[in-house]
């Protein structure tokens, strides 16, 4: 049984979902810091998958070289989102986005 050939099309459906369900992720799930850093991670990796679709398909590597500049602010990104969160938790003892409504310097 052949289901055929997986096209750009697949790839595009899936980066699609993958960014539906982060979008769904942020908006559902306001509590939590952890869980928004990994729904905004998810939607990174969502267009980074878009990002290679169209390379392949394209024959070019210029989407694949946007992915490493896209991967290298993510990784940037998630370590200073864990320093604050790990700041946050030290000082205030929770990780609870409503309780965070103040900013001090």
């Amino acid at each position: 049984m052949s289901l055929g050939p997986i096209t750009l099309g697949h790839y595009l459906s899936l980066g699609g979902i993958l960014f539906a369900l982060s979008v769904v992720g942020i908006f559902m799930n306001r509590r939590n810091l952890i869980v928004l850093l990994m729904a905004i991670e998810l939607m990174l990796l969502a267009v980074n998958l878009n990002f290679v679709a169209f390379s392949h398909y394209l024959g070019d590597m210029a989407g694949q070289v946007f992915v490493f500049f896209i991967l290298t602010v993510a990784a940037a990104e998630s370590a200073i989102g864990l320093a604050i969160l790990v700041v946050l938790f030290r000082n205030r003892a929770s990780i609870n986005v409503e309780e965070l409504d103040e900013l001090k310097g």
